[in-house]
């Protein structure tokens, strides 16, 4: 475009915008004049940011960046264009075909990482049109490339870690969801990239996929994380609540949250499973609770600890052995099962104070033992 015809759109934008961007605009003719390409990369950036700015968006993209864009860092071309796609209506053809033209002008030589934003960004495109082919296809492509690239930008890592997440909750996937969406949350600050919604939805998505997945009883690294906080004083804080009884194996506090499952169907749903979850929890904490010495334990003892009718506690045992909750062998003969190493976790408060009586009470047999070797060894000497 002729600089006469940028500067001639560039004064009709001035006269259509708020007040409130009128300064922007400013600089947006000011620095295209002095071809300061980095300052003027930087006023677009303000211009997406701010929230006057949304209606005017795309037009500024396609009658103003795209004629300079050749200019650009492509990261940051891409990091544009994605950002203006976000205000083209989700459930319209043009979303994709604006990502996809977006993709043909930052190609994989040029700016791998740049390329995968896009693709990250295209693929989310196509869950909303539940296109989950099109876009399990465009994220192996994008992870693919991000494995490659050393210094991967944290925000590109963000997207392809949320949009991930996004598509295996659109499949159903508990244990994958977690991964990629705990790893989403590492790449973002929440207080200030999420909003309180935001934060309320991945903290509840997260529990549940915590509760539901089969390879997860090792709640630590969501339990800890402040995000857990966002369903505090609303209506879903009993999930949390759950979350922390299944870390400590509590069956009590299990029954009398159980009552609130409805709320949840698909927790409902799951009871089954839910209550086998549990058991082996329980089972985790019996032996936790115990010195490396006592960890035979009868049949009789662990159907009673994990509230087990006695004829499945040798299949529950099996189970946890089968998960790698715990390490040990089983006397079938003589109905025992001997643990020697039981998965380690975080523990929560009640878990730390149990822990530190073990701990005072073998210190006070430590001193105990040490003034009887003391007072031994002194009637030897004499």
């Amino acid at each position: 475009m002729p600089a006469r015809e940028v500067e001639d759109y560039l004064a009709k934008l001035l006269h259509g915008v708020p007040e409130s961007l009128h300064p922007i605009v400013d600089k947006f003719q000011r620095f295209y004049d002095r071809k300061l390409w980095h300052q003027l990369t930087l006023a677009v950036f303000e211009f997406l940011e701010h929230p006057d700015s949304k209606p005017f968006q795309l037009e500024v993209y396609n009658k103003f960046v795209s004629d300079f864009q050749a200019k650009l860092d492509r990261l940051r071309l891409a990091q544009i264009g994605v950002k203006v796609s976000r205000e083209i209506s989700a459930d319209s053809p043009q979303h994709v075909e604006f990502l996809v033209a977006l993709k043909e002008k930052i190609s994989v030589t040029d700016h791998p990482q740049a390329h995968a934003l896009v693709l990250t960004s295209l693929a989310h495109a196509k869950l909303l049109f539940a296109d989950a082919i099109g876009a399990r296809t465009d994220l192996e492509e994008a992870g693919s490339l991000l494995e490659n690239v050393d210094g991967v930008d944290k925000s590109v890592h963000a997207a392809y870690y949320e949009v991930k997440a996004d598509y295996h909750k659109m499949k159903g996937e508990y244990a994958p969801y977690y991964k990629h969406s705990l790893l989403y949350l590492a790449c973002v600050d929440i207080d200030k990239d999420l909003n309180g919604k935001q934060r309320f939805d991945r903290a509840k998505d997260l529990s549940l996929s915590a509760l539901l997945a089969d390879s997860i009883y090792n709640f630590g690294e969501l339990i800890m994380h402040p995000i857990l906080d966002s369903l505090k004083h609303t209506p879903e804080e009993w999930l949390g609540n759950l979350l922390f009884t299944f870390n400590e194996g509590n069956i009590q506090k299990f029954d009398s949250l159980t009552p609130l499952f409805p709320k949840e169907p698909i927790l409902q749903h799951n009871f089954a499973f839910l209550r086998q979850k549990i058991c082996l929890m329980a089972l985790i904490e019996t032996v936790f609770r115990r010195k490396a010495s006592e960890r035979t334990l009868t049949f009789q003892t662990i159907a009673e600890e994990t509230q087990t009718p006695l004829g499945e506690v040798e299949h529950l045992v099996m189970k946890a052995l089968s998960l790698k909750l715990i390490a040990g062998t089983l006397d079938e003969p003589a109905a025992k099962a001997h643990i020697t190493w039981v998965q380690p976790r975080v523990l929560s408060r009640t878990q730390i104070e149990a822990l530190a009586g073990s701990l005072t009470n073998w210190l006070e047999k430590m001193d105990g033992l040490e003034g009887f070797v003391k007072e031994e060894g002194g009637l030897v000497m004499v």
